[in-house]
């Protein structure tokens, strides 16, 4: 079974993703991770995010196992992410790591913002998750407060608005609910709900 969980940033994807795959014990990829990577590759590497040569070369000989977490996971990194991830050259060298990934045999949960609409357009089970702009800023803020960062309200929502601006609007693959998903608003739902609506939404296409 491959399941496909799309969304914004900080809609709860990945949380829900991972309580996914745990609960029915499915493998389990972050794809954001990827183009995190990518990104921090090129900071380190003293390119520019929109080097286009340079960017699909570290997509190209990705290892994501070779990046700290926590590193991938702060506020520039996600921001950087973002600009590579609409360089047509970096989708494509990743676009085969990530079907791979979902065609493995057994299955498997992928979550990202183009999983249902392009990576695994034959999923059998697609949900989409999102929430207001203004609480997936509150959740990201509280997020990056626990790893140390610091910022403001106003400045993480402008990020948030700017994130979804670049990642709807961009030529390749942007990010976009497929017809055949289903909808989960997580805005007033704790993450324990989310995860819980997810989780029956799966059963019920196992049944």
């Amino acid at each position: 079974m491959i399941i496909a969980i799309d969304g914004p940033t900080a809609s709860g994807k990945g949380t829900i993703a991972k309580a996914v795959a745990e609960h029915f014990g499915l493998p389990c990829l972050d794809t954001g991770l990827l183009y995190r990577a990518v990104a921090l590759s090129l900071i380190k590497a003293g390119k520019a995010l929109t080097d286009v040569e340079a960017a699909r070369a570290a997509a190209a000989s990705l290892d994501l196992m070779a990046y700290d977490p926590n590193e991938l996971r702060t506020a520039a990194i996600g921001a950087g992410a973002s600009v590579v991830a609409v360089i047509p050259e970096v989708r494509a060298a990743l676009l085969e790591y990530q079907r791979s990934f979902a065609t493995q045999s057994g299955g498997a949960v992928l979550d990202g913002r183009d999983i249902a609409t392009v990576i695994a357009p034959q999923a059998d089970v697609k949900i989409f998750v999102t929430a207001t702009p203004e609480e997936r800023a509150q959740r990201r803020q509280a997020e990056l407060a626990k790893r140390g960062e610091t910022v403001s309200f106003d400045t993480m929502l402008a990020q948030i608005k700017e994130r979804d601006a670049r990642d709807s609007g961009r030529k390749d693959a942007p990010l976009t609910m497929a017809p055949d998903a289903i909808l989960l608003d997580t805005t007033q739902l704790s993450i324990d709900a989310a995860i819980a609506e997810a989780r029956a939404v799966v059963a019920r296409a196992r049944i």
